[in-house]
């Protein structure tokens, strides 16, 4: 049971990562296609990355945490 939490938390990293990428390429994208709707905001056009980016690293800490729980109960076997 162990093992398929490990297997399940190391695909979860992966999309975390993954959706992190995806999100910022995608945004650099939109405001090099439209920087004008970002010229109207008060904030710059990257604050949505850093949100998001504080966010993911919050949860890949939490989820390191757990592999590091399992790892450790693993080896007490």
């Amino acid at each position: 049971m162990l093992k398929k939490m490990n297997a399940i938390l190391n695909i979860i990293i992966i999309l975390l990562i993954g959706f992190f990428a995806g999100h910022g390429i995608y945004a650099f994208y939109d405001y090099r296609t439209r920087p004008d709707l970002y010229a109207m905001q008060s904030a710059p056009w990257y604050t949505g990355i850093i949100v998001y980016g504080i966010i993911t690293i919050l949860v890949l800490t939490a989820a390191f945490g757990m592999k590091l729980i399992i790892r450790r109960k693993l080896k007490g076997r």
